[in-house]
């Protein structure tokens, strides 16, 4: 049987939200999306998923990290992000795969103890443009996708400041701003600044093809 893969989704004007290329990345890669309602019970949800995919959203409020709201943000829902890092930290407790893209990155990081950019562009004035377009990312060596130089898209303004505990930068904008992270002797932890769902390239379709992997071993 194909691994079953919870993706969270957005909460706007009271119903939920799923752009559907997450789904159709994840079934093409041969697992089975289905989407997760912020429900209490994050423990039950994490026992009946084989890995956890966090989409891409608006921001998280600064307070997760120990900020004041400091730049102008548009903040998720909290059942949202209250609901995320209850089932991101049972998850790990499982051993079961995460990937993280974009806000869904910084969830994970921050979720390890790490904190954010509110706003790029007000905090680090000497980086590129990063809220729209494309730019190239250099990924070092790691054990989950390929090494090398790779041209991405980009629709963010926040982004990780202080990496979080147990969790290594493995990815770099020609600017500096991790677009990368991984976890420390974890079967498979992947956050991604860019947005490999909506791409068709090969280094988009080996991310969930390896996220697919690992939850297949690990049912």
């Amino acid at each position: 049987m194909r691994p079953v893969i919870g993706i969270t989704a957005d909460i706007e004007d009271n119903r939920f939200k799923l752009n559907r290329d997450y789904a159709a990345a994840v079934e093409n890669a041969g697992a089975c999306p289905v989407l997760l309602a912020p429900l209490r019970n994050a423990a039950d949800i994490a026992l009946r998923i084989d890995g956890i995919l966090v989409s891409g959203g608006s921001d998280l409020h600064p307070s997760y990290y120990a900020e004041d709201v400091n730049y102008e943000i548009k903040i998720v829902e909290r059942d949202r992000s209250d609901f995320e890092f209850a089932v991101i930290h049972e998850i790990i407790k499982l051993k079961k795969p995460v990937l993280g893209i974009c806000y869904g990155m910084q969830l994970i990081n921050v979720a390890f103890g790490g904190s954010l950019y509110q706003d790029i562009r007000q905090q680090v004035p000497s980086a590129m443009e990063h809220r729209e377009g494309w730019h190239t990312i250099k990924i070092d060596d790691n054990k989950l996708i390929d090494r090398g130089e790779f041209k991405v898209n980009s629709s963010h303004h926040q982004a990780v400041k202080a990496i979080g505990q147990r969790l290594n930068a493995i990815a770099f904008s020609p600017d500096g701003i991790a677009e990368a992270v991984c976890g420390e002797d974890y079967p498979f932890l992947l956050g991604v600044q860019w947005h490999p769902e909506r791409l068709q390239d090969s280094l988009s379709e080996k991310i969930f093809r390896a996220f697919a992997e690992a939850a297949i071993e690990g049912k």
